[in-house]
């Protein structure tokens, strides 16, 4: 759960800025970050982040770099999508022919109200971080021992499952409570934020 918690805070940090960046400035700022996005985005998440820890070598931090930049292209559209719908409202253009600077309309304007769908994806995006460290740690090119993980714990448990399979039930059973548990999390944000679904 920390490894979650601190793989999508700093994607989501990171995301969120470069999304910002491309959604305002536009011209040559967004073709570069999105072609970039692009890129990671054309491989799935299981495998850059496979590709990222062959590379770097396995171990807790190098997991946690591999989710989080597999993470960073999916905040990074989705923050742009919400500047770019609310560049063209009222309120924006207003603030415009006030004399507001593109970094004052950002802070004060934009960034408030572009979070609400980044935060709800974060909370969604935190069942995915626990599958991909669960899967790396299966594979063994996640966290190593003597640290506790639970995809390193039914990989070793594998061979005990005809005689003592509890071994690879619990940490199965968590790996499956936590994602539920987040997933239902996200749902509750959406329904909490989102205006439109308000009685």
């Amino acid at each position: 759960m920390g490894l979650a918690l601190v793989v999508v805070g700093v994607a989501l940090v990171i995301g969120t800025f470069l999304g910002l960046a491309a959604g305002l400035e536009g011209e040559w700022v967004d073709a570069v970050i999105m072609r970039a996005v692009d890129m990671l985005m054309a491989f799935p998440s299981i495998l850059l982040a496979l590709a990222i820890v062959s590379a770097l070598g396995s171990g807790l931090l190098n997991t946690m770099i591999a989710i989080g930049i597999s993470a960073i292209p999916r905040f990074t559209r989705i923050m742009r999508a919400s500047v770019l719908a609310l560049k063209t409202q009222e309120f924006i253009e207003a603030a415009r022919a006030a004399g507001a600077s593109d970094l004052y309309i950002a802070r004060a304007h934009l960034l408030p109200n572009a979070l609400a769908p980044v935060i709800v994806f974060a909370a969604l995006l935190m069942a995915d971080a626990v599958s991909i460290a669960a899967g790396l740690g299966f594979l063994g090119m996640g966290v190593q021992p003597p640290t506790a993980e639970w995809g390193a714990m039914l990989s070793e448990g594998r061979v005990y499952m005809r005689v003592a399979a509890h071994v690879v039930a619990f940490p199965g059973l968590a790996i499956m409570l936590m994602v539920l548990g987040f997933n239902l999390l996200g749902t509750g944000l959406r329904d909490a934020l989102d205006v439109r679904l308000a009685d």
